[in-house]
């Protein structure tokens, strides 16, 4: 069992490299003091980009803030490099919150980490937590118009421990008989993968060429890259769009305590929404938050989840495996 004052110990190495949240060897100090509500002064929330972002932090801001009035505590935020290093960190007792994508929060709990859903992000107000992986490629290549026209073609995934930019593109592509399994051999036996790193990365390696088709979840698509100018509309075509997928959450290691994490998930499930943040002078208009541009959190739990395992025993992709 990871003690409070072990895991405290454990954060400010985590913030010396994004790179390796459980390295050792800077300073900590106060690791057992807690604030006025009941949490460690110091509360360490990571996440990776879901785009190539030099300023990841600024999409969490609002949340930053919120959990701060809440909590009496000082937040720091991590941009990890993967998804394993946030992982890693929940194990070791370096993170005490994370955001995961779907697919990364049941490899997270295969690996070992202990932790519990806080709430799932929602794209707009009043829309079930969930999105889709599609499938992308050039608006004017006639050669792609299905999955079935990935075979032999280079194609851009995400990173593969990604939800829509790996996983569920992996048990499409092995529906339509493209690959035989969702292990490294088969995959490059039936295309030629390329891992763009950022479902953003994906879609401009797609539009540039370098890709014949790929992979990116459907907001990325439809709105952000469109919004910031990266992509035209129709530029891109949609060939094939997955089942919908359990939401990003954002999800507490247990090492909080049980009273805590119960108290973050009113904070989340109640607080943690545009509409939230501007009653309470967070933000003066609309805001969104994370770099998946939500609108808020709903609650969330475990068994949301099973759909991703049941797709992780489909493709026996070896992510999947603890």
């Amino acid at each position: 069992m990871i003690t409070l004052a072990s895991r405290r110990a454990g954060i400010a190495a985590a913030l010396c490299s994004v790179t390796a949240l459980v390295a050792a060897g800077c300073s900590s100090s106060g690791a057992d003091a807690t604030t006025e509500q009941g949490f460690p002064e110091t509360i360490t929330l990571a996440a990776i980009p879901a785009e190539n972002s030099t300023d990841l932090r600024a999409s969490y801001d609002p949340v930053i803030e919120r959990l701060q009035r809440e909590t009496g505590a000082t937040v720091e935020f991590v941009q990890a490099s993967d998804y394993a290093g946030v992982v890693e960190g929940l194990i070791a007792g370096n993170v005490d919150l994370a955001f995961f994508g779907p697919f990364a929060y049941v490899v997270a709990g295969i690996n070992g980490a202990e932790m519990t859903p806080l709430g799932a992000v929602v794209q707009d107000e009043g829309t079930p937590p969930g999105y889709q992986s599609y499938g992308i490629t050039r608006s004017d290549n006639g050669s792609v118009n299905s999955l079935a026209d990935y075979a032999g073609k280079k194609v851009c995934f995400v990173d593969p421990s990604s939800t829509s930019g790996f996983l569920y593109p992996s048990a499409g592509l092995i529906e339509e008989g493209v690959v035989a399994s969702g292990s490294e051999g088969d995959i490059s036996a039936g295309v030629t993968p390329i891992y763009a790193g950022g479902h953003d990365a994906s879609a401009l390696a797609v539009k540039a060429g370098d890709c014949d088709a790929g992979f990116a979840f459907d907001t990325m698509v439809d709105r952000t890259m469109i919004d910031n100018g990266e992509l035209a509309p129709g530029e891109l075509k949609t060939v094939w769009k997955s089942e919908t997928i359990a939401g990003s959450l954002f999800a507490a290691n247990n090492d909080l305590g049980t009273e805590a994490i119960d108290k973050l998930k009113t904070i989340f499930s109640q607080g943690m929404n545009s509409d939230a943040f501007i009653a309470d002078g967070i933000c003066s208009e609309e805001c969104r938050i994370t770099d998946e541009d939500a609108w808020g959190v709903v609650p969330a739990q475990d068994s949301d989840y099973d759909g991703v395992r049941h797709v992780c025993d489909v493709t026996g992709s070896e992510k999947c495996q603890g």
